[in-house]
């Protein structure tokens, strides 16, 4: 973060100052006591089990220089605000505007939303701009899913005044987050992937889920651009949302796209090349050129569009962003990450996050792959947040499986047991479809029946947490996983 004193702290966000004003932050704003060092920012927010304001003297013990709080704490060098995680917010919106004023223009603010694909775009966006900011220590995009109300603001506040680029993602699980979210980072680029059923447990319909999204047309700067999924209808209608000022450009397959792909093919590694299409203005004709993913799945093409379409928009030549589009790699982990065991297993760990969306892109993939020669193994949990319609949503998973000609399904948890319910209706018999209820149990059935050529996919919602799992089948037997 850029230097502040404690007196510049307290004004940005509002607050009262029980501290020396001089004091300056000149490390980094943290959310957890561990990670603080000489000069750092702590700032103290509630949790379900802990309270961060407990943990404030070993922060200031371990060289934080100033606490944000919602009370006074004895001895300790304080800014008391009401809310913390606002002021944290507040604090960010504070240091992006300061250093963009003094950046002259140079400072670029990308983001992305939509219900699927968030992570994989900004990581893909990331590598195509890293090139153009002059190396990695002009750009900002964190690995993993900084995408909430706290993660966004801790990474906009790594903005220093050689930031060129900040690459962000924007999530949502209820109407107003992305406008709340754009106020604090907004973008001279917004990104809209695609709308899908993914936390429809809160918004409570699919539409408010859009009305969410469509938040990041109205969100990007005045003569900004906003970048539109063309093969989403709700996403495209959008369109209509945007200001006189503001630029459209749309991606996808179909012909109307600004940027699309054409002659997409996917290889036996379910990898997809494709001929990367440019419209241009007037009568310029349009500009082509070959891709070749090193991503995992044909989903990453519309992923691949809409990260070329940003980065086209800033700048980047339509030859660079096909070359680096086909060098670019998986960036975050437990997200269609492959490893190559030595024992001649194949697994693919996507993990991290799931809804119907997502869980039927990564069969599709783990059927690529296995082809007629191996066998296909899915490892399936809970898609968390679906409301209603969870039931439903499971069954039509463990359906697809059986039409997909999964060879093996291993349902794991109480929470994803209509997915082998729907696999049985569908039509799977005996031992092909297996349900069991924990972590320990599948990880031991999987030691012991997995078989060199199989290919597994391990897939559920975080909460599921079969992230461990897939961490454990990549490293058995493993010194090196190929995606790290």
């Amino acid at each position: 973060m850029i230097e502040l004193t404690a007196a510049q702290v307290a004004a940005a966000v509002g607050g009262r100052l029980h501290a020396d004003p001089d004091v300056t932050v000149t490390g980094p704003v943290i959310t957890d006591s561990r990670a603080a060092r000489p000069g750092a920012l702590f700032v103290a927010l509630p949790g379900e089990r802990v309270d961060g304001h407990d943990f404030a003297a070993a922060a200031v013990a371990a060289g934080a220089a100033l606490v944000l709080a919602s009370r006074e704490l004895d001895g300790l060098p304080t800014v008391v605000v009401d809310d913390p995680q606002t002021a944290l917010g507040e604090l960010a919106r504070h240091v992006l505007a300061t250093v963009r004023d003094g950046a002259d223009g140079a400072l670029r603010v990308v983001a992305v939303t939509g219900s699927v694909g968030k992570t994989t775009t900004k990581d893909l966006l990331g590598q195509l701009l890293t090139p153009e900011a002059g190396g990695e220590d002009a750009i900002i995009f964190p690995q993993g899913s900084f995408n909430n109300e706290i993660g966004l603001p801790l990474t906009v506040l790594r903005v220093t005044a050689a930031t060129r680029y900040v690459v962000l993602e924007m999530g949502a699980d209820r109407v107003g987050n992305i406008a709340y979210l754009t106020r604090i980072a907004p973008p001279d680029v917004g990104v809209v992937l695609r709308v899908g059923v993914a936390h429809v447990e809160h918004f409570g319909s699919v539409e408010a889920i859009a009305k969410t999204k469509g938040e990041m047309v109205s969100g990007v700067v005045d003569g900004g651009t906003v970048v539109l999924n063309a093969d989403d209808l709700r996403v495209a209608e959008m369109a209509n949302q945007a200001a006189p000022t503001t630029t459209v450009q749309t991606f996808g397959t179909i012909p109307s796209a600004d940027v699309r792909a054409e002659d997409v093919t996917v290889d036996p590694a379910g990898r997809a090349s494709f001929t990367l299409r440019v419209a241009r203005a007037g009568d310029a004709g349009e500009q082509r050129s070959d891709v070749a993913l090193q991503l995992v799945g044909p989903h990453h093409v519309s992923n691949a569009l809409a990260a070329a379409t940003a980065a086209l928009r800033l700048g980047v030549s339509v030859t660079d962003v096909a070359k680096r589009l086909s060098s670019a790699t998986a960036q975050s982990p437990h997200r269609m990450a492959v490893t190559e065991r030595p024992d001649g297993v194949t697994v693919i760990d996507d993990a991290y996050n799931a809804n119907p969306d997502s869980m039927k892109a990564a069969l599709r993939t783990l059927a690529v792959m296995a082809g007629r020669t191996r066998r296909s193994v899915a490892v399936l949990g809970g898609m968390h947040e679906l409301g209603d319609g969870s039931r439903a949503a499971h069954d039509e998973i463990g359906r697809l499986v059986v039409r997909l000609n999964i060879k093996q399904l291993v349902v794991v948890g109480d929470d994803a047991y209509h997915i082998h319910e729907g696999a049985m209706q569908e039509g799977s018999w005996g031992s092909e479809s297996i349900f069991v209820p924990d972590l320990d149990t599948a990880r031991a059935m999987l030691d012991e029946s997995l078989e060199p050529g199989d290919v597994v996919l391990v897939k559920a919602s975080h909460g599921a947490n079969l992230a461990e799992l897939g961490d454990h089948l990549s490293m058995v037997n493993t010194t090196e996983d190929n995606n790290k």
